[in-house]
């Protein structure tokens, strides 16, 4: 099972990195290279996923007024801000692991509140994710990484209080599946996005681009 697993997500990265990109009309002068498969295909589709995803949401931010960083459609949900900020820890708990470092974001960066702010935080995350898909080889995608035990409290500088138990070693982990999941939560939140800008009467930036290169209607 798991390996029809695989090849099943082969073919359809396979597929992704062989197709235009979302927007773009086909032309039948296209030069014969680009139709050759890349040679890392996976890793490829990944990194041109994340791409097109971390642009999607950046041309939001900058799309919605400031005012409207605080808007919710329901008391209960993130404000618009708040979203963004989500995403962006969320980049940093992804991507510092495949990078196999200490988080390098100190801050709750849905509690930013000030548009500029959140703008510059969330790109700078974007940032810090695109160098570890760019990184990325097929082969290094299925390899296995088992991440390094942490050190003792002792060597951390700490004293443990007493009958504390040690942190449990990080668990091991497949990169694709780290990075996949990073991906599909960025466009699972894009979605959440694409309703708060239509809520305020914006065009999100992915039918924006749609429309210019089809010449009609978009999601």
């Amino acid at each position: 099972m798991k390996r029809l697993t695989m090849l099943v997500l082969l073919g359809f990265f396979v597929g992704l990195a062989a197709s235009p990109v979302m927007g773009q009309t086909p032309t039948s002068q296209a030069p014969a290279a680009s139709a050759q498969t890349p040679a890392d295909p996976i890793a490829t589709a990944l990194k041109n996923g994340f791409d097109g995803i971390s642009r999607n949401l950046s041309e939001s931010a900058t799309k919605m007024p400031e005012e409207n960083f605080a808007f919710k459609p329901t008391p209960e949900v993130r404000s618009f801000g708040e979203i963004l900020g989500h995403v962006a820890n969320s980049h940093y708990s992804y991507c510092s692991r495949m990078k196999g470092e200490k988080n390098p974001n100190t801050q709750d960066l849905e509690k930013v509140a000030a548009k500029a702010e959140m703008v510059k935080a969330f790109n700078e995350s974007v940032d810090y994710c695109k160098a570890v898909y760019a990184s990325m080889t097929d082969a290094k995608l299925v390899q296995m990484v088992t991440p390094p035990a942490p050190a003792p409290a002792a060597q951390r500088g700490e004293t443990p209080a007493a009958g504390q138990k040690p942190p449990a070693a990080p668990r091991p982990f497949v990169p694709f599946n780290l990075l996949n999941q990073n991906l599909t939560h960025d466009w699972e939140h894009y979605g959440n996005i694409v309703t708060y800008l239509r809520l305020k009467g914006l065009v999100p930036p992915s039918t924006e681009r749609s429309q210019a290169g089809r010449g009609r209607g978009g999601r």
